[in-house]
């Protein structure tokens, strides 16, 4: 077994368009010197901040410990390489595994081909040890390996998450096409939203902007609802330094006087967004109200807007002009000296707000390509603010 302080390579996935936010973020969680990659960040860390990052990131969809690479120029070395890693250290005889595998311009033909053969080569060394060998569970399995080939040269990794880490377990209830967490915890920091600002969201859903807001806030960890990952699974699992990541971790967690408030028009979604709050024991950080944001006063005097309006399949193509036409009028005609981010599909429509945005960036809410924008709603014309 290797010692609890050995490093090694560690790369946290994201979406598209938040690696430098997550690179930020493991910085403060003390993750050394982060480098960029596409949809990831990696950096050298131990056992320890293994544990942390997993439990403590908002901004992270995946953790994978790498614990090999090497190049390869044939099938049968490919095998030797997979067989030679000690898989014992992380699964027993009796366990279960799956892999996960990715090429580009290799001599595989295929994933599957690529994944038969890890396990076949994972299998040999359990059989030649032990006499018997792990079984293939794709469902629950105690040990996820990673496989990324480009060309000649292999990564293997483990997956320590399991579950995508956006399933943060306080999500009881969901709404149609639900924001992703880790994509709205992405938007808060993006924002720049502070909790001494108010934060009103008039398209609530079922909360996921307000939650994650209140979490920011709080300096909650992602995984504080949560109850299991992948890693507990190793037999290098430490259940007492994950103990003690946690309890440092929730230590931090602070008291906040933020005002955060969500609203929605259906009954059904404050109705999800209610009980989700509820069970996230936020109350007294969050109101959820029903609410119609084209004819009601503001919630707040002044605030942050961030909010996820319904676009694509959750509108009809002839409501989706009068409904971007409305939401720029009612910016412009209650909300003077908010400031106000909208995180909607990149289309034609978009144009029709009427508001020119001071900042655009380009997310992904799932495969749909997205655009955050900031609108300043200045208070008289905008030159009296230059």
């Amino acid at each position: 077994m290797s010692d609890k302080n050995d490093t090694f390579k560690i790369i946290v996935k994201t979406h598209a368009g938040l690696e430098h936010v997550l690179a930020q973020e493991l910085i403060e969680l003390g993750c050394p010197e982060p480098e960029i990659l596409v949809r990831a960040v990696s950096f050298q860390g131990n056992e320890a901040l293994l544990y942390k990052v997993n439990y403590s990131c908002r901004t992270a969809l995946k953790v994978l410990k790498v614990v090999k690479v090497f190049s390869f120029s044939e099938n049968n070395d490919f095998y030797k390489q997979i067989k030679s890693i000690k898989w014992e250290n992380y699964l027993s005889a009796d366990g279960t595994l799956a892999v996960e595998a990715i090429q580009n311009h290799s001599i595989f033909n295929n994933t599957q081909y690529i994944a038969r053969f890890t396990k076949d080569a994972i299998s040999d060394r359990f059989r030649e040890k032990y006499n018997k060998r792990p079984s293939v569970d794709l469902n629950t399995p105690d040990l996820i390996i990673n496989i990324y080939i480009y060309e000649s040269n292999c990564t293997v990794s483990l997956d320590s998450s399991g579950m995508s880490l956006h399933k943060r377990g306080y999500r009881k209830v969901n709404v149609e096409a639900p924001l992703n967490e880790v994509t709205a915890a992405g938007i808060i920091r993006l924002s720049g939203w502070s909790p001494q600002v108010n934060l009103f969201d008039p398209m609530c859903g079922s909360g996921t902007i307000t939650l994650e807001a209140a979490m920011h806030a709080m300096n909650m960890p992602g995984c504080y609802f949560r109850n299991h990952l992948a890693l507990m699974n190793w037999q290098t699992y430490d259940k007492a330094l994950f103990l003690k990541v946690k309890s440092d971790a929730d230590k931090l967690i602070k008291n906040t006087d933020a005002r955060i408030c969500g609203a929605d028009i259906a009954r059904h979604n404050v109705s999800k967004a209610t009980e989700n709050v509820r069970f996230a024991k936020l109350n007294n950080t969050i109101t959820i109200k029903q609410s119609d944001f084209f004819a009601t006063p503001p919630h707040f005097t002044k605030a942050f807007i961030i909010t996820n309006p319904p676009y694509g399949e959750r509108l009809k193509p002839t409501d989706v002009l009068d409904f971007y036409k409305n939401m720029g009028n009612t910016l412009k005609r209650n909300y003077a000296g908010y400031t106000a981010w909208l995180f909607t599909q990149h289309n034609e429509n978009l144009k029709h707000i009427g508001l020119r945005p001071s900042r655009k960036i380009t997310l992904f809410n799932g495969k749909i390509e997205c655009k955050l924008l900031k609108f300043d709603l200045y208070e008289g014309k905008k030159k009296h603010h230059n």
